[in-house]
């Protein structure tokens, strides 16, 4: 009986946390964000809306934990406050790897779908805080180059999308790379897991685990961009030879920490 009403607690919290998400969406985009359009300097318009959109996650993070729907444990968590420019790469998980990276990071700036420029919960968000759309390759390198030369931090999925598997990646895309190489910044590798799995591509919002979700974050230790392409000479094969290396080291990495077991 105590299992069961955990669970359904677990369910009636996470439906009422996607609820104030999507209704905050809203509200940000038709109330606050509009009017914050309206200051005249546009760097310190960005930085206040970076820092509301940080403060609203960390604090959705925080309730998450209180309510006892999910634990997180982060490790090297000071290379994403340090302020210094990067290019953060990590896998995707689950629908909550953005919400989590943006919550552990205070001056950060996205890369996300072309949709969510249409998407009411999401549409003045992804405006007001100058992210950066996925639609146009050229212009995506160039606009990630922008952030980054203005200090942010570009958080990047490189897979374009959630995991296939628990075990599995997709392809990454070059993006990130092109971005790095045009900006000169390091990038920072993160690891992402899920424990148990929860709000993977192939589950919905309903499908809630057995028991409290645990997710864990590892950064780790930044990559210089120039070492990842010593040896090329042209920015397509440079940007080619720091995707792989980069993919390779996260996929071992997930590995040797366990996010990913062999045999499976």
């Amino acid at each position: 009986m105590t299992a069961r009403l955990d669970y359904l607690w677990r369910l009636c919290a996470t439906g009422m946390a996607f609820v104030v998400f999507g209704v905050c969406g809203v509200l940000f985009s038709v109330l606050v964000f509009p009017l914050a359009s309206l200051w005249p300097h546009r760097a310190s318009r960005q930085r206040a809306v970076t820092a509301v959109i940080h403060g609203f996650f960390r604090a959705l993070v925080a309730v998450l934990q209180r309510v006892g729907v999910m634990t997180l444990d982060v490790q090297g968590a000071q290379a994403l406050r340090a302020g210094a420019p990067a290019v953060v790469v990590a896998n995707h998980p689950t629908y909550l790897d953005v919400m989590v990276l943006l919550s552990l990071t205070p001056r950060a700036c996205c890369v996300v779908k072309n949709a969510h420029w249409r998407n009411p919960c999401f549409w003045g968000i992804v405006r007001a805080a100058e992210y950066v759309s996925n639609a146009d390759a050229t212009e995506l390198v160039d606009a990630g180059a922008q952030q980054l030369a203005a200090g942010y931090t570009m958080i990047i999925f490189p897979e374009g999308t959630r995991s296939p598997a628990p075990n599995r990646l997709h392809a990454f895309s070059r993006g990130f790379a092109h971005m790095a190489l045009k900006a000169g910044a390091p990038i920072v590798p993160v690891l992402m897991d899920c424990d148990p799995p929860a709000f993977t591509r192939q589950m919905r919002w309903y499908d809630v685990p057995a028991r409290a979700f645990r997710m864990r974050v590892n950064v780790l230790a930044p990559l210089g961009v120039d070492e990842l392409a010593a040896a090329d000479t042209t920015p397509a094969i440079a940007a080619r030879s720091v995707t792989h290396a980069v993919e390779a080291h996260i996929t071992q990495h997930l590995f040797d920490y366990g996010f990913f077991k062999t045999g499976n």
